[in-house]
């Protein structure tokens, strides 16, 4: 029998005569890890070996906790350097708030020496909520005198009957400002016998919660206002008659999936990228490119949702303060919900798991959480052609690739869609459950002009959604710039005597705070990535094209404090030029944050634009007016945008495609 130690020494001399010395030492680097590429989600190990090593190094008291770890994301240079089997860094960046200081900081930890190699506290920053508060909020709540007493007004004596929902607390009062104490907003909702408590808000009392202390820091009552008795659940048990079901529809795929997966590599009709679910951002595609037929050509390095703002629109304090940051301060990606095939994604589909950190700095596995499939979707192209009596026609397969994620009452799901055209789509799905006013109306009146009446006793309040972007655009290689293309109608003149001359002007944007840009339909305005230094066939130089689909504007007004907090919502398009920790349009930490941070403060040394390596950063919003239709669930609505060639190809790169 060989012994062991035999036994790896002749395993070590057969990977020498195959690879070689010189690589050795990586392969066996990449066989300790079990991984392959820079751009691998943390393991668990490497979740235990981060929080150690901080541990170890740093004096942390009982109370520290850990609201964020995730890979460091390596050099982007290092990244396109990278070849199979080349050695290459390992961190982890982590986000380490101590409560007894109510200081945070970040570390970063280097996991193949296991060595802390940065540590600073960052001051005056709150970082995101985290699940222990939740609890904590609703034990300080319901032990409150005053709001017990509130509730007793109610006629409320059963305090577990009541739901308390803590808060981000949004815009801060200028006492609150000055205390410099962590803080969230409790809300409190009468669940009785029914699970679907978001039915039955107790309107008008708002508790503010010192998180470090454990003590209530201010409390509201505005009065007795009723709430819905009627149950709102909505599981089949509670729904009495249902519709007849449809027919059986089945989505098969015979031959297997067209997509592949290595690792977290993905490769599709032409397309190439890898993936990696993001504790705060959720859902993040890395070095997006496309097969040609001739060459590999990168179209993105890196594209993720950046940041999100839910401003409501009802004047009264306890509603004005609800604007929340659904990345920032609340770690979207980490509210990530399972899926089930046949339901969230067709049953073709492929779920996977991804593995994430807890506050107390322990690895989970949260199952489920990453779908991908492929989808008809009408016709891709189409001509008839007379002459051969013959209908040239292809299919339109799509790949989909989605996450959803439950932020309270709202339900969001965060689709990237590819096309076979060369095109990559963003669509996004709101769905879940309208966050309800309780009022003492049963029909609705003319006087309230914040919103509508969706049901008896519920009060829908007009509220806006707005998504953040951040597209690091690599379109043919790192120097880029960006144009505005605008187009307009020619007055009649000599040359254009019957009006009907449509121009189009192509003007670029060569700085960062000239390219900070609204939509305008009346000129179908739309951004081209331009890489100047290259030409298709034709002469064109190669681009993509953001074509923003529905839209709005932000409608809090000059002056207001959300404004100011969320800057990046006040225009459409923002470009910067890449600096690798300009990650989150709202900054880094939204929660009890200053104004003016993210992308204002990134754009204020103005940076050129030409042929650089930049970022295109895309706000898209929904305005919502509640209706009886969104109630008790609302259907889906979706939003989205989509980047498509523009002379990135000589022709439709469809065209060869078999029937």
């Amino acid at each position: 029998m060989i012994k062991r130690r035999h036994f790896f020494g002749l395993i070590i001399v057969l990977i020498i005569l195959i690879y070689g010395i010189s690589d050795i030492r990586g392969i066996l680097s990449e066989q300790k890890y079990s991984i392959s590429h820079p751009l691998t989600a943390l393991t668990s190990a490497e979740i235990k070996t981060a929080v150690a090593v901080v541990k170890k190094n740093e004096n942390l008291t009982e109370k520290s906790v850990f609201p964020l770890i995730t890979l460091q994301e390596p050099d982007k240079k290092e990244v396109l350097n990278f070849t199979p089997g080349k050695t290459f860094s390992r961190q982890a960046f982590l986000v380490v708030y101590e409560r007894e200081k109510n200081q945070t900081y970040e570390a970063v930890v280097d996991l193949k020496t296991q060595t802390l190699s940065s540590w600073k506290p960052i001051p005056k920053v709150e970082p995101a909520l985290i699940n222990p508060e939740y609890g904590l909020a609703q034990k300080v709540v319901q032990s409150d005198p005053q709001w017990q007493a509130a509730m007793q007004k109610r006629g409320i004596t059963d305090f577990d009957q009541v739901k308390i929902n803590c808060w981000a607390p949004g815009i801060l009062t200028e006492n609150e400002t000055a205390k410099g104490k962590r803080l969230c907003r409790a809300l409190s909702y009468y669940k009785g016998k029914n699970w679907n408590y978001f039915a039955s808000p107790i309107e008008g009392v708002l508790a503010t919660v010192d998180l470090n202390t454990g003590k209530i820091d201010s409390f509201v009552d505005n009065g007795v206002v009723p709430f819905s008795k009627q149950n709102w659940n909505y599981d089949l048990q509670s729904l009495g008659k249902l519709l007849s079901p449809p027919k059986l529809l089945k989505i098969l795929q015979p031959q297997g999936t067209s997509f592949r997966i290595k690792g977290n590599t993905i490769t599709w009709q032409g397309w190439n990228f890898r993936y990696l679910m993001h504790p705060r951002s959720g859902l993040v595609l890395y070095q997006v490119t496309y097969d040609d037929g001739e060459k590999i050509r990168p179209v993105l390095y890196r594209a993720s949702l950046s940041e999100m703002v839910v401003p409501y629109g009802y004047p009264n304090f306890t509603w004005a303060f609800r604007n929340a940051f659904d990345v920032g301060e609340y770690n979207f990606g980490s509210l990530a919900t399972s899926m089930e095939l046949g339901k969230d994604i067709p049953e073709n589909g492929l779920l996977l798991n991804a593995v994430m950190a807890n506050e107390q700095g322990e690895p989970y596995e949260m199952p489920r959480v990453i779908g991908i499939y492929e989808r008809d979707n009408g016709m891709l192209w189409k001509h008839y052609e007379y002459n051969t009596q013959k209908n040239y026609v292809r299919r339109n397969r799509e790949l989909v690739m989605t996450m959803t994620g439950a932020v309270d009452n709202y339900d969001y799901s965060l689709n990237w869609i590819f096309h076979q055209d060369g095109s990559l789509e963003v669509q996004n799905d709101l769905t879940g459950i309208v966050l309800a006013q309780g009022t003492a109306a049963e029909k609705q009146s003319d006087d309230n002009l914040y919103g509508r009446l969706i049901a008896k006793n519920i009060f829908g309040v007009n509220h806006q959604h707005f998504f953040n972007y951040r597209l690091d655009m690599d379109v043919d290689g790192q120097a880029n710039s960006v144009m505005e293309m605008n187009v307009q109608a020619l007055p009649m003149d000599n040359k254009n005597t019957l009006g009907n001359a449509i121009a189009v002007t192509d003007t670029p944007l060569t700085t960062e705070t000239a390219a900070v840009r609204d939509l305008d339909m009346k000129h179908s305005r739309e951004w081209m990535i331009v890489n100047a230094n290259r030409k298709n066939t034709l002469g064109i130089p190669p681009a993509y094209m953001l074509m923003p689909g529905g839209n709005t504007i932000f409608f809090p007004v000059e002056g207001a404090k959300i404004r100011e907090k969320a800057g990046f919502a006040t225009h459409h398009v923002w470009v910067t030029k890449y600096q690798p920790d300009e990650l989150y349009a709202g900054g880094d930490y939204p929660n009890q944050t200053q104004p003016g941070q993210g992308l204002p403060q990134y754009i204020a040394n103005d940076e050129p634009l030409t042929g650089e390596d930049i970022v295109l950063w895309y706000t898209m919003g929904v305005t919502h007016i509640p209706r009886p239709e969104d109630w008790p669930v609302m259907p889906t609505h979706r939003v989205g945008f989509k980047l498509a060639p523009r002379g990135f190809f000589s022709r439709n790169p469809a065209i060869n495609l078999p029937e």
